[in-house]
Formats: C-alpha cells, sequence, structure tokens
C-alpha cells in the first residue's frame, strides 16, 4: 500500500519466526534496503544505521517485540503501531479473545506509540461488531480487514503528516499473553452453558496450544470450533 502510494521504506524490521516465503516476498518488494531479524534492531551498529536513514515514521504491524525508545526517537514525525482492537479495550495480547470473554467493544486502531503497551494517542479507529457465532479466529480475520481499511485511509495523512493524535479516554482494559492461560480449564458441573459456549468460542483460534479443554480422567481434552470454508 506505502509503495502504491509513492512512499519507499528505507528499513524493514522483522521477527524471529517469521514465514521465510513472506520475509522473501518483503525483500523482493524492496530491493537494496537493511533488512534487520529479531532483536538486531538493538544492536549498537544497527541503531546507528536507522539513525543515518534519517526515518520520518516508525510503522508497527503486529511486531512482538518491545521497542526501546531510543529507537522510537529516531522517528522524526513519530512512531505508529497497527493493533488489532478497539483502543483502549483490550491492550496486549489476544485481543479478539478477550473481546468474547469480557462483551467489550472490538475492531482496529491506528494509534501513536508511547512508553506504554498500546497506551498512545489514537490516530485512526474501526469497530467492528462481535457476532453470536463468532470465534476468535472468524473475529480476528475481521479485524484484520479492518486494520487494512484503516491503513488505506492513513497513508495520504502520512504523507501530509496530518494525522490526528486523540487521547484514549477511559481506563479500557489490557492483557498480557500469560492471561488466557487460566481462562482455558472448562469445569461443566460449576459453568453455565454460556458460560462454555463463549469460553470456546473465544479460545478458538489458529493454534491449537490455546484450546479451551477439559480434564477427564487425568488427561486434557481440546475443546475447539471450527467453521466450514
Amino acid at each position: 500500500m506505502l509503495l502504491e502510494r509513492g512512499i519507499t521504506p528505507v528499513a524493514l524490521l522483522v521477527p524471529n519466526g517469521t514465514n521465510a516465503e513472506c520475509i522473501t516476498e518483503m525483500r523482493a518488494l524492496l530491493p537494496g534496503i537493511p533488512c534487520l531479524q529479531g532483536k538486531a534492531f538493538r544492536l549498537k551498529k544497527n541503531l546507528k544505521l536507522l539513525r543515518s536513514l534519517a526515518p520520518d515514521y516508525l510503522l508497527s504491524v503486529h511486531f512482538p517485540l518491545i521497542i526501546p525508545q531510543t529507537i522510537l526517537d529516531i522517528a522524526r514525525v513519530g512512531a505508529l503501531n497497527l493493533h488489532p482492537a478497539y483502543l483502549p479495550w483490550n491492550r496486549g495480547w489476544h485481543t479478539p479473545s478477550w473481546a468474547i470473554l469480557e462483551g467489550t467493544p472490538y475492531g482496529a486502531t491506528l494509534h501513536w506509540i508511547d512508553a506504554g503497551m498500546d497506551t498512545g494517542p489514537i490516530a485512526l479507529q474501526k469497530r467492528v461488531g462481535i457476532l453470536r457465532n463468532d470465534t476468535a479466529h472468524t473475529l480476528y480475520q475481521r479485524a484484520l480487514a479492518a486494520e487494512t481499511e484503516i491503513f488505506r485511509k492513513a497513508i495520504p495523512l502520512l504523507k501530509r503528516n496530518a494525522l490526528p493524535k486523540k487521547k484514549q479516554r477511559g481506563k479500557g482494559t489490557t492483557h498480557r499473553k500469560s492471561d488466557l492461560e487460566m481462562m482455558r480449564h472448562i469445569a461443566p458441573a460449576m459453568m453455565s452453558e454460556q458460560e462454555i459456549s463463549k469460553r470456546i468460542r473465544a479460545l478458538s483460534t489458529n493454534v491449537i496450544d490455546e484450546a479451551a479443554y477439559v480434564e477427564v480422567s487425568g488427561h486434557r481434552h481440546l475443546l475447539r470450533i471450527e467453521h466450514a470454508s
């Protein structure tokens, strides 16, 4: 999308574990620019490299590593993050799961990065409704589509340095990666049918190890909903 609008990134930062085919595709689109993988962007020599490139913006798309202030400060205008949630609700991890579990507003947000976890001012956002039969996976797919939509709207504003900065209102919610584990155990004798259904939907992601489970005779049995394609 950036290239279509005449904006060429000056560097590419990708986490370890990123699909090798995806990295090859991105590098083909951006020949000759530095590509720093994993925590390499934190090394002194690469910090110097990034400063020499004098970027206007740092754009984070689901980047899973903490970006130090020394890196954020390199961007002349500022750093932005595309987050699959309707901030201030569901900062942090597993955003569609918590939206289903807690019944909080859901959507996608482009926000400015500050020292907190998804706490910076909002640039653009779009609400996504939660359907009765949604799983975390199906809800997440619609959030990704909303992210694409708001990023397209953001690009001309980026070019004019005209993106809004709206302070997040209200306390909202925040969840860490480990928080979801305590919701996985299903105890049928102690839960209503509605609660069991909600948990199974909320824990039906694309990662089987995040699924809800019941224990029978000391063995775990995973429970996950998969919609027919």
